[in-house]
């Protein structure tokens, strides 16, 4: 018997589908990639003067981008899952998405910044991967998502990878400042991930995406200063490095970041995120020549198959 073929509906949710996961594939490899730029400016510009350069070029970036990603995000509407509104926020959503920008784009980079200039990059991954566990504790309790056994369990499958990573890269450097800093990193992630994915039912991730982007260029502005004495002292590589800091991991990325959470769980979607160490790995042995130990490698395979168990739906046969 000739199977019947898949419906209209069928192949739009196979479409969207895809994309979700492209989404999610430029997201991680965007953001692993924004450690490798740190590194290249941290020594010329300030954590705050990085922070503002970096966000100001994403608002920049955001503002050319966004007719054609909120045209797309109509695009790829169904009846079945409406689009949210698209006119510009106002009241208190306005206020809620202006805080959200601030805490994410603004004080988050300006915490993990400050907590590299005290800790080594492993403890600071290690720290801020605590991230997405705080994400799903806070998305279980308030967002009625729950606490799946496959997610959580995933998730400290891909957190003792993390461990295993930040063992094996670390150099000592450690003070307990810069354990709090990026502890306080940690909670903004997670608190604003959260918050994002309660907003996004009434705004458009594009819009939400720029207005808060350009919140955190705002409230930044008093390391003006800091980062016009950085511009006029900084060798070339590392203001390019700024740039591309602003661009991919910040304009691109946080958009491919809110398609998805606009469109899967919030645990789901941090979990996934734990698959940035194992690809950080793996970019500074392609682009630094930094060739990692044994146990960086397996921490790499571990948190890549813990994100696996946390998000992969497993289908059953019939």
């Amino acid at each position: 018997m000739t199977p019947a073929p898949p419906s209209a509906t069928t192949r739009d949710k196979a479409g969207s589908g895809r994309l979700v996961w492209a989404a999610i594939a430029v997201t991680v490899v965007l953001w692993a990639s924004a450690f490798v730029g740190i590194r290249a400016a941290a020594a010329d510009y300030s954590p705050g003067a990085l922070t503002l350069g970096r966000i100001a070029v994403g608002t920049l970036t955001l503002a050319l981008m966004l007719p054609a990603t909120r045209a797309l995000g109509r695009r790829r509407s169904t009846p079945q899952a409406a689009a949210p509104g698209t006119r510009f926020p106002r009241g208190r959503l306005l206020a809620l998405i202006l805080i959200w920008g601030v805490a994410w784009f603004g004080a988050y980079n300006v915490a993990l910044n400050a907590a590299e200039q005290h800790i080594d990059a492993g403890t600071a991954a290690l720290l801020v991967n605590l991230a997405p566990m705080i994400v799903a504790v806070l998305a279980g309790l308030f967002l009625g998502e729950g606490f799946p056994r496959r997610l959580i369990t995933g998730m400290f499958i891909a957190l003792i990878g993390v461990l295993f990573i930040a063992v094996s890269t670390s150099t000592g450097k450690f003070d307990s400042l810069g354990v709090i800093l990026g502890l306080v990193a940690a909670v903004l992630y997670g608190s604003a991930a959260t918050l994002q994915k309660s907003l996004l039912r009434q705004v458009d991730a594009p819009t939400m995406t720029w207005i808060g982007c350009l919140a955190g260029t705002i409230a930044c502005l008093p390391f003006t200063p800091q980062l016009l004495q950085a511009l006029g002292s900084a060798p070339l590589s590392s203001t390019l490095a700024v740039v591309y800091l602003g661009i991919f991991p910040t304009a691109i990325a946080f958009t491919t970041w809110g398609y998805v959470l606009s469109r899967s769980s919030a645990g789901r979607t941090a979990a996934s995120t734990y698959a940035v160490p194992a690809v950080v790995v793996l970019l500074s042995w392609l682009l630094l020549g930094e060739v990692p130990p044994a146990a960086a490698l397996f921490g790499g395979a571990l948190a890549l198959a813990g994100v696996a168990v946390a998000t992969l739906r497993w289908r059953r046969r019939s």
